[in-house]
């Protein structure tokens, strides 16, 4: 058994770290730099530059030697664009919408807008024709090193400019941005505590600390959470034990057509009429805020209806093809009362599906709590996510996402664990 939980474990842990990688491409190379949306229209070049060394965005993808940087203001010509800060142009020069043309050595010259902290800037050029960076001779695109403490880069010669970025030199050509996202998961130190998990930094927008954002919401996400998973699986097993039981009776037609309105059901129209009928009619219970346990009461009941329909539907077909299996009728035969026969015989060997679809509906509940926490005001995970969505905080949709992806694997690994202690004919053979 041992063996079978660290093979199933090691597995878990290649997923893990294929989602990770997943993660990064999507966050990095779809949603692009966030720099542009924090600082707005018009920054300084040492506010960009700053901001993109806190954030990690100005390293390399994956290894590399240059970094990002905005000491020279990085131009495109394309589109017959001409104009850009500290850019000058002398002799015969001609924007076009291919690019810059430069003619009897007609220049562009860059001037600094600050000192890099890096010891050399790599100047890469997208250009057409025979030209010189600095009195070095080139000829079509190219990358050129130069010193940082030069004060201006001129390019001088017969050509067409289409591009022009620069790169400072970096410490550290492994120090990525795919090094600094597995770092976020897990950082070993020199000192105690000798192993630090999941420091996501900063959010962009406040400036908070997301790991104490994601403890001070996840407390009243599990308290939302957890009862009602428990409820919705204990009421969902009960309700189709009965229908079973008095299976072609009233009783059982009437549990068929509830669970069936209640799958048909909106969860928002639930969540709606609750709040109208329950909290503000009725004044049952409270329909905003958090501050003790009478806040859940409400959002927990509708969690309860919304998923139990679906349940008891599904537990009722399985418990009604395992009813006329030989086993049960052996137990009836030899005068097993009702409890055993349907409590211990009948869900006992249910359990594998049972176990199936409460892990599936488990990492679920956290997209549900994203209406139940917004609608009720309740601060937890959930809550978080629709704010840093709203905010276009990418730092903390993007700590939510491994999160939620660490809970479904966990659950996965635990669900194939449980598989293996219920049934013992899926364990491993020695």
């Amino acid at each position: 058994m041992l063996r079978f939980i660290l093979k199933r474990t090691a597995y878990s842990l290649l997923i893990l770290l294929g989602v990770l990688i997943l993660t990064f491409v999507l966050f990095r190379m779809a949603a692009g730099d966030p720099v542009a949306t924090l600082l707005g229209k018009n920054p300084k070049p040492e506010e960009v530059e700053q901001l993109r060394q806190s954030l990690g965005s100005d390293r390399p993808m994956f290894y590399g030697k240059w970094r990002k940087t905005e000491a020279y203001t990085n131009v495109s010509f394309t589109g017959g664009r001409s104009e850009f800060n500290a850019v000058k142009y002398g002799g015969n020069t001609a924007a076009h919408k291919t690019g810059m043309i430069l003619k009897d050595d007609g220049e562009i010259i860059f001037r600094q807008n600050f000192t890099p902290d890096g010891r050399r800037c790599l100047v890469q050029i997208e250009a057409e024709g025979q030209y010189t960076v600095n009195g070095t001779p080139c000829d079509g695109n190219s990358e050129t090193e130069i010193d940082t403490d030069t004060g201006t880069v001129c390019i001088r010669g017969n050509a067409t400019v289409k591009k022009v970025n620069f790169c400072r030199e970096s410490d550290d050509p492994f120090d990525s941005q795919l090094l600094a996202s597995l770092k976020e998961i897990v950082t070993f130190k020199s000192t105690a505590p000798y192993v630090e998990f999941f420091n996501f930094g900063r959010t962009l927008t406040t400036r908070e600390p997301i790991r104490e954002k994601l403890w001070s919401g996840m407390l009243p996400s599990l308290m939302l959470m957890l009862p009602i998973f428990f409820g919705e699986l204990l009421f969902g097993i009960i309700l189709a034990m009965i229908a079973c039981v008095w299976r072609g009776t009233w009783i059982d037609r009437v549990i068929v057509v509830l669970s069936v309105a209640g799958m048909s059901i909106s969860y928002l129209a639930l969540i709606i009429a609750g709040q109208w009928l329950l909290g503000y009619y009725w004044n049952w219970f409270p329909v905003w805020g958090w501050g003790s346990a009478k806040y859940l009461v409400l959002p927990v009941i509708i969690g309860i209806i919304s998923g139990t329909g679906s349940g008891v539907r599904f537990y009722r077909t399985v418990f009604l093809n395992e009813i006329n299996r030989e086993y049960l009728r052996t137990a009836v035969a030899k005068g097993a009362s009702p409890v055993m026969v349907y409590g211990k015989h009948l869900l006992r060997n249910s359990m594998i599906p049972i176990i199936t679809r409460a892990s599936g509906i488990l990492p679920f509940l956290f997209t549900g709590s994203l209406l139940l926490e917004s609608f009720f005001g309740i601060p937890g995970l959930g809550s978080a996510g629709i704010n840093a969505l709203h905010d276009a905080d990418l730092q903390m949709l993007k700590a939510l996402v491994i999160l939620s992806s660490f809970l479904f694997v966990a659950i996965n690994l635990l669900t194939d664990i449980a598989y293996a202690y219920v049934d013992p004919r899926m364990r491993p053979t020695k």
